[in-house]
């Protein structure tokens, strides 16, 4: 992809990872880290680890793979001979949203929206299931989100990624919709045309079998559709026009599955590779033709100018589309929030927004960080580089300043039944906590863990001093986390946490689960409880505060039971809390858990756990195992290991049906491993276990 005009040099395209690329061209845009020679790094030498899916359309390239790479054609793939399916496949279905009245009186509803394009790992050696480092991008601000694309691929690696269905899984528990991507490379980078033609190759019939394949990927694999970036060049017209019809193929043939694509502005029908920086005459029949839609959006290449934007918003709507399904790019990778952006260009004060936007590697705001950092710091520079900073949060900054985009765009919600539960956690921690107590030692990550988390960064309402709010790590009732409140409260203090939708009735009880850090001075906290919305963006809802005790240092974590029945039945519109401090003395108060419900519920327990493979590496034992989907509603699994004294370890826990444990040791004389799984609610209650031994 082009860039905007910059007085530093810049690479012309957009490039998603390394492999033979490296050897070309040094280090590229999003590359993977690699020997001198290009080849990928080795990763593991358990076989039974499971990794995101990668292929190539067909054909392969010539030589032999580098390191932890494995070659696959898409071509052949075949959903029954996928050792690593049941792993990668997502289980949570997309959650609709609605949109809350907005948290800032610049952002608006309806109009521009946010893709993201985020590099998580390398094309080969992504772990399917998290691993063990707390030093991951694990995004928060699904709210901000309308479509997430999970960027990648290289010449030297694959060029068809899969999502992981962690990533899958977190983002639609959120209503965000996840695009895996189709890589096609310029040149000098390791493309091959071939490969262009691979992807658009019609069988006797006239079909385009690897529409049909992409199709089937999704849908077997859970996620949402595809951004597809044409940039090898040395095309022509008519190979260009295969590409159109391949897209017109994928669109009907996704149609009954939801498939959604986007369309990279690199080949133009032409042919050639020719970055319009707007929608426009070149382009414009991957995006719509007579017949109608052929991709569900557009991501405008960098080079982008105010011009060109508002030209491409108007032949957007002339040809009966939004000019919101248009992304200008913004390239965040190498600068983040300092980035010099035209943000009246998109964002304009005081007139429509022009289109919507899309950033390029917003995993910037952990790649930034200096070695040692601490997940505490990822996410204050990535609720900085969303939110804003502090109370300067919900005003937008000046010309050529960084415009967060939570002062633009009107965040979204899925807080719409009961019950409703969070422990607060980011799907990454520094050890694995259960009801207050630590369970597992080892850092940990898995996105299809996260919890759902307040949307607003942070939204307070006081006579005093804002208090700091933020992630901690170093306590948690459950999952890696909690979040932390410190501050002086020289006065009350109301944390928006939760725009909401929820359901009441005379049953519904709010349970609040927290307590005080030793040094603190005591507080009494309210639950903030709005049964109408706010009045106008920008404005408090109309809180009733409700008393949830007192809380002294010592006292532990307690959970406290609201009824809300007082309020009488309607819908629950906001979710908060009110604190206030004693004598303006420092505080440092921690919310560990939050449920709202009509009674309690516990699920059915799994059925038929069984070890499927093992595999002994560096003398310890790593393990695939596999069990039966619980009846009813489940939100995932977790798995322990039943130690001879009695204790529990935690080992994992997912989404899905199946689950990879490496580096199990004997404890002691045992003779055999106990392993457990158990079901867990909405409410995060659990189910009776199903047991397997695995005999050393």
């Amino acid at each position: 992809m082009n860039r905007q005009p910059s007085p530093v040099p810049r690479r012309r395209v957009l490039l998603a990872g390394a492999g033979a690329a490296a050897a070309l061209a040094g280090p590229s845009l999003g590359a993977s880290p690699a020997r001198a020679d290009g080849r990928h790094r080795p990763r593991a030498a358990d076989s039974l680890q499971p990794y995101a899916s990668y292929w190539f359309p067909d054909s392969l390239p010539s030589g032999t793979p580098g390191d932890g790479i494995t070659w696959r054609s898409l071509a052949a793939w075949q959903p029954g001979t996928d050792r690593d399916l049941a792993f990668n496949r997502s289980t949570v279905p997309l959650a609709r949203r609605f949109t809350p009245v907005p948290a800032h009186t610049t952002a608006r509803a309806g109009q521009a929206r946010i893709s993201a394009l985020a590099a998580f790992d390398h094309t080969a050696g992504n772990p399917s299931q998290g691993s063990a480092t707390a030093d991951t991008y694990a995004p928060t601000h699904w709210a901000l989100l309308d479509e997430l694309v999970f960027w990648g691929g290289s010449a030297g690696e694959g060029l068809i990624l899969a999502p992981n269905a962690p990533l899958v899984d977190a983002a639609h528990r959120n209503g965000v919709p996840v695009l895996g991507t189709v890589f096609l490379p310029p040149v000098a980078y390791g493309g091959q045309l071939r490969w262009t033609r691979d992807l658009v190759r019609r069988d006797a019939a006239g079909r385009f079998p690897l529409a049909a394949k992409l199709v089937q990927v999704a849908t077997v694999y859970g996620f949402d559709g595809w951004f597809i970036n044409a940039e090898t060049g040395g095309g022509d017209a008519a190979l260009a026009a295969e590409m159109q019809a391949f897209l017109r193929a994928l669109r009907a043939a996704g149609a009954g599955q939801g498939v959604r694509i986007t369309w990279y502005d690199a080949m133009n029908r032409t042919g050639q590779v020719g970055w319009q920086g707007a929608l426009d005459d070149l382009n414009r029949s991957f995006f719509q033709d007579a017949s109608g839609p052929v991709a569900d959006s557009l991501f405008v290449d960098f080079r982008w100018s105010a011009r060109s934007l508002a030209d491409s918003g108007r032949l957007a709507e002339q040809l009966g589309r939004s000019r919101y399904e248009l992304w200008a790019g913004v390239d965040v990778e190498s600068a983040g929030w300092d980035t010099g952006t035209d943000w009246d260009a998109i964002l304009p004060e005081g007139r429509d927004q022009v289109v919507s936007f899309g950033f390029y590697r917003p995993e910037w705001t952990l790649q930034h960080l200096p070695a040692g950092r601490t997940p505490g710091q990822f996410h204050a520079a990535d609720d900085r580089f969303w939110a804003g900073e502090g109370a300067a949060a919900a005003r937008p900054g000046g010309a050529g300043g960084w415009r967060a985009p939570a002062t633009a765009v009107a965040d979204r919600s899925t807080l719409t039944a009961l019950p409703f539960a969070t422990g607060f956690n980011t799907g990454h921690g520094l050890r694995w906590y259960e009801a207050g107590k630590v369970t597992s030692e080892a850092p940990w990550s898995h996105l299809g863990l996260q919890d759902r988390l307040p949307p607003r960064r942070w939204v307070v309402h006081t006579e005093g001093q804002h208090p700091d709010i933020s992630w901690d790590f170093d306590d948690a009732w459950r999952g890696g986390s909690s979040l932390l409140v410190r501050g002086a409260l020289d006065a009350p203090a109301t944390v928006e946490l939760f725009p909401a939708r929820l359901p009441a009735g005379a049953a519904t009880v709010l349970d609040l689960t927290h307590r005080l850090d030793p040094a603190s001075g005591p507080v009494t906290v309210e639950v903030a409880v709005a049964t109408r919305p706010a009045p106008a963006p920008g404005r408090p809802a109309p809180y009733v505060h409700l008393p949830a005790g007192t809380l002294r240092p010592g006292d532990g974590w307690r959970t406290d039971t609201v009824r809300l029945g007082p309020l009488g039945s309607g819908t629950l519109h906001a979710l908060g809390v009110r604190l206030t401090g004693r004598g303006g003395a420092a505080v440092a108060w921690r919310l560990g858990a939050l449920a709202v419900h009509d009674g309690p519920a516990s699920p059915a327990a799994p059925g038929g756990l069984r070890v499927t493979d093992t595999a002994a590496v560096d003398g310890a034992v790593s393990v695939r195992l596999a069990w039966r989907r619980a009846n009813g509603p489940v939100r995932h699994y977790e798995l322990h290991r039943r130690l001879p004294d009695g204790s529990r370890r935690f080992l994992g826990g997912t989404c899905g049906t199946a689950l990879y444990v490496p580096g199990l040791r004997r404890a002691g004389t045992e003779p055999a491993a106990e392993i457990e799984v158990r079901a867990v609610h909405e409410l995060f209650t659990t189910s009776e276990p199903a047991r397997v031994q695995l005999p050393w």
